[in-house]
């Protein structure tokens, strides 16, 4: 496919001089946003809007990427949990958050701190948080680089300067021990962040802010977000429903519309059984939860949905960030993961199912997807006490939070896919009625190997509507961090021991690998600084899913350091 939308880059030689300009204006250039390929800059969360994670440069290729070696390194202060996030890259300049919410621009070529900013965080709430204190990505438009905090947040920092432009609060923390932990979007004038949480009792909202002054424009909960919806939560299990988007969507400028993945439902686990429309928790299918929703970025009023999983039983949500827009066929589709394990295919102008196919063998919460309805086939719902047998996937997911790659040089997705399962107790607990700081899981659970074999995780090269397969590789244990694809030809992932490995994007073929000796988490972007192609990988473990990493496999997870990490970033040999 060829690439028709293109941008003008400024002279790559002024990223790399002594005083660093960045050009407020080229943070939104609507062309490098819209284009199928993130060119000398990565300005957005998944690369551009179109969720690719696939870079056009292509000095790093095939042919020589075994000459690839280590340009420059840094290493962030307070690294708890290690770092990930996924960086961005304008105009020869990189920026990374890390935890803490701390933020560092540094030049692309070299390494040098160009600023960096650390915001004053309400720290006794920050250690009563389970998903604390990691941040896994910002946004840039308007002149501002935005974050979001953990004690619900959302920060302004002047592009050039680093310095606070404002600083809006827009969850109450203390009440619910819910913030921010996921990248913001840039949407023409608005930044959009959705809340953490599907397993706080509160109701996940999504937030549209004015990019310049701070201030909220409009707030859309994705528990019971409408009328309609509020008729899918028996009684008053509205009001603690969970929910959130704590991954951030995209943007289809065509529509004008804003595309988002919701989280699950709390309680996690349900109780309730066969007769889930009418008891336990939470009965009924209960919207927006693990659902795809389609928002006007205007108001936040919401245009369609597709809930891939109704009343999910689970914790099997649909908050995946990546939405992958393809044109195939005279249809304009969007590719959406779900943590199931399965792959939604929808129709862009309505949400409308056009396939949906497993990337991963183990599922048995349901027997099938209906491909052409999206109708969960012989699904498996839980009653009170031990689930037998076993379930699969585990809670961390058939697919994990972080992104596949799309390469529209030759049409393929690569995606990891998890194989493992989990023992599990269901719980009846006392139903919780006013959002408050109390976790709401509704079980007790152990990860273990699935019946076909070892836990593992793997890489396979598919059609992204399909669902053919044309290559896959395997490791011992699930990579956790994003892929990342090139015009080079070449497939980067970032496992779980590690190493970044590279392959041939037609083949599979292995041709690099670097051992950044501690495990990742987090995004993998390319981009071009002073006529140089460079590849930056976040190194740094320590997760919720990681913590698992240690009953299951042992060494070397056992003695891998969590608070620490370091961003690699790699270029061709001189």
């Amino acid at each position: 496919m060829a690439f028709q939308e293109r941008y003008l880059v400024g002279c790559a030689a002024l990223a790399v001089a002594a005083l660093v300009t960045v050009s407020p204006t080229r943070a939104q250039d609507a062309a490098a946003l819209n284009a199928e390929a993130a060119q000398k800059d990565w300005p957005t969360h998944h690369g551009t809007y179109k969720s690719y994670h696939y870079s056009g440069l292509d000095q790093i290729n095939t042919g020589n990427v075994k000459n690839l070696e280590i340009a420059w390194m840094h290493f962030p202060e307070r690294a708890t949990r290690g770092i990930q996030s996924t960086p961005l890259a304008l105009d020869g300049v990189l920026y990374y958050s890390g935890s803490y919410s701390r933020v560092w621009a540094l030049d692309g070529a070299t390494g040098r701190t160009i600023w960096s900013f650390a915001p004053e965080l309400d720290e006794e709430l920050v250690a009563k948080q389970t998903h604390s204190p990691y941040n896994r990505g910002i946004a840039i438009g308007n002149g501002n680089l935005y974050i979001g905090t953990v004690d619900g947040r959302l920060i302004a920092l002047d592009l050039k300067t680093g310095k606070q432009a404002w600083d809006t609060k827009l969850l109450d923390s203390k009440r619910m021990t819910v913030g921010f932990t996921g990248a913001p979007l840039m949407v023409k004038d608005m930044v959009i962040i959705g809340a953490q949480g599907g397993e706080w009792p509160h109701r996940g909202p999504i937030f549209g802010v004015d990019s310049k002054t701070g201030q909220k424009k409009w707030e859309f909960f994705t528990v019971a977000g409408t009328e309609e919806a509020k008729a899918t939560w028996g009684g008053d299990s509205w009001r603690t429903g969970g929910g959130g988007g704590w991954m951030p969507g995209t943007y289809d400028p065509e529509t004008n519309t804003l595309w988002w993945g919701t989280a699950n439902p709390a309680p996690l686990y349900d109780w309730g059984g066969t007769d889930w429309k009418k008891s336990g928790p939470r009965p009924g299918e209960n919207l927006y939860t693990t659902s795809v929703i389609a928002l006007d970025p205007d108001n936040g009023k919401l245009k369609f949905y597709h809930q891939e999983l109704p009343h999910d039983a689970w914790d099997f949500d649909s908050s995946v960030g990546e939405f992958v827009m393809i044109d195939r066929g005279g249809k304009k589709l969007v590719v959406h993961a779900n943590k199931s394990g399965y792959i939604f295919v929808y129709d862009r102008s309505n949400a409308k199912i056009e396939n949906v196919w497993p990337l991963v063998k183990n599922i048995n919460f349901v027997k099938s997807i209906d491909p052409k309805t999206g109708e969960l086939v012989g699904r498996r719902d839980l009653s009170e006490g031990k689930v037998d047998p076993p379930l699969c996937p585990a809670i961390a997911g058939g697919i994990s939070w972080n992104s596949g790659a799309y390469s529209p040089k030759n049409g393929l997705f690569y995606r990891i896919g998890q194989e493992w399962c989990m023992e599990l107790t269901v719980e009846k607990t006392t139903p919780i009625l006013e959002p408050m700081a109390q976790l709401n899981i509704g079980a007790t659970f152990k990860l273990i190997p699935p019946p076909d074999g070892p836990a593992r995780g793997h890489l396979s090269a598919r059609d992204p509507v399909t669902g053919a397969k044309k290559w896959e590789v395997t490791y011992k244990q699930p990579p956790l961090a994003s892929v990342l694809a090139t015009a080079g030809n070449l497939v980067f992932v970032p496992d779980s021991e590690g190493i970044v490995h590279a392959y041939n994007a037609d083949t599979g073929e292995e041709l690099w690998s670097r051992n950044n000796g501690m495990g990742h988490n987090a995004g993998i972007i390319s981009y071009m600084a002073g006529g140089k192609q460079y590849v930056a990988v976040p190194a740094g473990w320590g997760s919720l899913v990681s913590d698992e990493f240690v009953a299951l496999y042992g060494e070397p997870f056992k003695s891998m350091p969590k608070n620490t990490g370091a961003l690699v970033v790699f270029a061709l040999r001189q």
